[in-house]
Order: structure tokens, then C-alpha cells, then sequence
């Protein structure tokens, strides 16, 4: 519950966006506008002046674009961005560019009648800079590592490459950064993943291609009846459920259109309650950084079932939410830092 009066800077290179954006943002009691800026140079002076504790940030703009100025902004000021993204496909990835570089969030700007598209999306950026004024964007203090990464662990040969072993993964808010953590350092022969990131329909195929670029393993959008195998990570599709099922020695997903569950689609919740009833103590599952509590009673099953877990901590989280549920209602067994959990998790498999 937001119990204190959130502070916030537009910026956006269009007046009509700032104006509609102020105006919409102001009529939320506890969200004060302190000030617009047309692009970064103005933008970093209001910052300095005003010291928001949240700021919207749009995606292109023509003197600097809003990835190039998180990545000078995050490790001299670190805090916590909204990215208010087109649709487009440029958008799209430079959406992705800007999550890697510090964004907590995004939201999608409308390809047409900007103005009723915005108003339209006014309630969503409310919700969205409430969940960001929460977050710990501390880490990004000093940080010079903003571009693309590899980090894998490579050999391990104790890894066995059996078809009967599958790792979930569910994550949220900064949930970007922490899966490309985690699943860069796997090795190429890891059992199969299967993520749920919290994340609308045409941004999910991206993300999969961009990870698929980073890591040891092939990583892609999950399709109905992808087969779940070693070196193979499945990324859920937006607006789709994942769910797991077995047929004798193999374990494939299914992916299917459906109502929100524990406000989301997908939901990790689906996912892990498919992992506890068809892999049960074959599965490693792993809760990252998000806000609210989707998966934590269905990890719970999972640790029932068998299944061993983790969850990623406080320090290391950007939203310390599904991972402090998941592990307060039993279904974590322990609470690691991010930059541990391949390890434990390769530990557990091996």
C-alpha cells in the first residue's frame, strides 16, 4: 500500500504526450508530478533539481535516445524509470535495450489516436510507477557493465543430459536482467528451462532472441507442443499460459490463450501447478525479483512434489515480492543472491 506521496518526472520529447501525461498522472492522489522535460539534457538538470523518486521515460527521442541516457544516467543517479515504449518493432527492442540498462518497467504508447490512447493507458502507468517507486535500483550505482553480456559456466561434466529433469523459472518487475543472469551462466548442456516473465504479446519473441544471442543454451518463444530437452530454454509467450505435461519419457508445454490468474497472463502460478503435477521432484524451480505473490502457492506444490527450490533475495532483487511470498509460505527453500543461483541450481542437477 503506497503510503506516502510519490514524486515523479516526465520525460518526453512531444508536448502533447507531457501534457496529457501530467495531467493524467495529477489526478492520481498519490502521484505528483514535479516536472516535464522535453529530452535528457533538460531532463538530467530537473533530476539533479527536483530529485524524483520515479521518472517516465519515453523510448525514441531525437537529440538522445532513452537507452543512451539511462546508460550515462544509472550509475551516477540510479532511479527507478518507466520506459513508455511504441509499438513498433524498433520500439520493441530498443524497450528491451532500456530494461537492460536500469528501466524497472514499460509501458506501450499507442500507434494511433495518441491522445484517447493515452488517456486509455493512464490507470496502467499508475499502477506501474507505484510498483517502481518500490524498487531497488541501488545496484546500478557505479555500474559500467550496461551493454549486452556473457557469463557462462562452461563444461561440468558431473551435468547429466537426461530428458527427465526440467528447471522453472517465474519472474516479474526487473525480471529482464535476472533471467539473462541466470540462464547465461548455464552451461550448453543444461536440462531444459521453462520461464515465465511477466510480459505483454510481441515482446516475448524479442526478449527469447536477444537471450538466445547471450547464452550457451538455445533459447526461444515457446510454441504448443515444443518438445522441453537439454540446451533448450522455452520462453512463455505474452497472453499465453504455459503449462508442462509429460508423455512417457518427454515433457512438452502448451501454450493457450486464457484468463488472468493471480493477475497475469501467463502466470507463473500456472506454470509451476503444471510442474508440481507432471515433474514433481524432477524439477528445480526458481523464483526471481517481481512484484505481488504469482507462483508462490504453486511453488509450494512443487516442493511438495518433490521438487527442489530457491528464490532470489532482497539485496539482490529489484521488487522483493514473489520471492519473499514464495519463501515466507514455504515453497523456497532458501533465499540466494542472483549472481549464486545458476550455481545452486547447477548444484542441485548435478
Amino acid at each position: 500500500m503506497i503510503k506516502k506521496i510519490i514524486r515523479v518526472l516526465i520525460v518526453d520529447d512531444s508536448s502533447l504526450v507531457r501534457n496529457i501525461l501530467n495531467a493524467g498522472l495529477s489526478r492520481d492522489p498519490y502521484i505528483q508530478v514535479v516536472g516535464s522535460a522535453p529530452d535528457p539534457y533538460v531532463a538530467r538538470d530537473m533530476i539533479v533539481k527536483f530529485k524524483p523518486d520515479v521518472m517516465t521515460l519515453d523510448v525514441e527521442m531525437p537529440r538522445m535516445d532513452g537507452v543512451e541516457f539511462l546508460r550515462k544516467l544509472m550509475p551516477q543517479y540510479p532511479i527507478p524509470v518507466v520506459m513508455v515504449s511504441s509499438l513498433t518493432q524498433r520500439g520493441k527492442q530498443i524497450t528491451l535495450d532500456a530494461l537492460d540498462a536500469g528501466a524497472v518497467d514499460f509501458v506501450s504508447k499507442p500507434s494511433t489516436d495518441i491522445a484517447r490512447g493515452l488517456e486509455g493507458m493512464i490507470g496502467e502507468l499508475c499502477t506501474k510507477i507505484k510498483i517502481a517507486s518500490t524498487a531497488n535500483v541501488s545496484h546500478w550505482k557505479g555500474r559500467t557493465d550496461l551493454l549486452p553480456f556473457k557469463n557462462r559456466i562452461q563444461g561440468n561434466k558431473s551435468l547429466a543430459e537426461s530428458t527427465d529433469k526440467v528447471i522453472a523459472i517465474g519472474a516479474s518487475t526487473g525480471g529482464t536482467e535476472a533471467i539473462r543472469t541466470v540462464i547465461s551462466a548455464f552451461p550448453a548442456a543444461t536440462p531444459g528451462v521453462v520461464i515465465v516473465q511477466h510480459m505483454p504479446a510481441g515482446f516475448t519473441k524479442l526478449f527469447a532472441e536477444r537471450l538466445n544471442s547471450l547464452c550457451a543454451m538455445q533459447v526461444k518463444e515457446a510454441e504448443s507442443g515444443d518438445r522441453i530437452m537439454p540446451g533448450r530454454v522455452l520462453i512463455a509467450p505474452g497472453e499465453k499460459h504455459m503449462k508442462v505435461s509429460r508423455s512417457g519419457g518427454i515433457y512438452k508445454v502448451d501454450c493457450r490463450e486464457g484468463e488472468k490468474v493471480n493477475g497475469h497472463c501467463p502466470s507463473v502460478g500456472v506454470l509451476f501447478e503444471s510442474i508440481a503435477q507432471h515433474v514433481g521432484a524432477n524439477a528445480v524451480g526458481v523464483m526471481l525479483t517481481g512484484m505481488g505473490s504469482d507462483g508462490a502457492d504453486s511453488m509450494v506444490s512443487m516442493r511438495k512434489a518433490g521438487a527442489r527450490t530457491v528464490a532470489q533475495d532482497e539485496k539482490s532483487s529489484v521488487v522483493f515480492g514473489m520471492p519473499k511470498e514464495a519463501y515466507k509460505r514455504g515453497g523456497a527453500e532458501k533465499l540466494m543472491p542472483l549472481i549464486e543461483i545458476a550455481g545452486e541450481v547447477i548444484s542441485i542437477l548435478s
